[in-house]
């Protein structure tokens, strides 16, 4: 018996088909995380990081206590060494990660920094650094010296960028040809923590002559037995021609 276009479709409707099979396939893990100069695993997001991201500004003979530390999933103990490039003359970098001493010589050092875990397969990071060691004491023409008459003078300026106050001896000397010295300027005082800038003036009527002019700044800190120089001079002699 033939079945009408209704109840064939009725049939259809109750049958029910069969359930899809759903492959799921396994994890892939990294036998060892890569490391990249930023600091952070290549492959492994959740790895280690290197912190901080970049290191305190320090000025020669200043002490130094800083260091690195990682966060993220790793297996205890942390292992710090230098890679590549060279710390500061006066620093040392220490297994735990901390940085300490004191810079000898101003300047900028770069240096590359590897962290290294206790895992097995072990995790290995590496990041780029910059340490910037500052003079601690400058001194910088505010005034030019030049000649006015019968008198050079002119004016500096003194920036202590150290944490302490500085014992400072300012020296201004105009040299003839002849060798003879004459003092144009001295001051000898406490210079405060911090100062940036301090104008230094100094001037002297000069017999006739040309005169080169020394610029001598010394600062010294007792308690660390650190001392400090700077020292500049007239690019040229400066001529005195009217007698005083």
């Amino acid at each position: 018996m033939a079945l009408s276009a209704a109840a064939m479709g009725q049939a259809a409707a109750g049958q029910k088909s069969a359930p899809a099979t759903i492959k799921t396939l396994p994890d892939k893990t990294s036998a060892e995380s890569s490391a990249s100069d930023n600091g952070q695993p290549e492959n492994n997001q959740t790895g280690l990081v290197i912190e901080p991201a970049e290191m305190p500004v320090t000025y020669p003979h200043g002490p130094y206590n800083s260091g690195f530390h990682a966060r993220g999933n790793y297996v205890p103990v942390l292992h710090w060494s230098v890679e590549k490039g060279k710390l500061p003359p006066g620093m040392i970098l220490e297994d735990n990660g901390a940085l300490r001493g004191e810079a000898q010589r101003a300047g900028e050092f770069q240096f590359v920094i590897v962290v290294r875990d206790g895992g097995n397969p072990q995790q290995a990071v590496r990041k780029s650094f910059v340490i910037k060691v500052v003079e601690a004491l400058t001194v910088v023409w505010k005034v030019p010296a030049h000649v006015n008459a019968n008198r050079i003078e002119g004016s500096v300026e003194v920036s202590n960028a150290t944490v302490d106050d500085v014992d400072l001896t300012f020296d201004v000397k105009a040299v003839a040809q002849d060798g003879r010295a004459t003092e144009i300027g001295y001051q000898h005082f406490p210079l405060k923590r911090g100062t940036i800038g301090m104008a230094l003036p100094f001037g002297e009527n000069l017999p006739y002559g040309s005169y080169v002019v020394y610029v001598n700044v010394n600062g010294e800190i007792a308690k660390r037995n650190a001392i400090y120089k700077q020292q500049m001079k007239t690019p040229a002699a400066l001529l005195v021609a009217v007698g005083p």
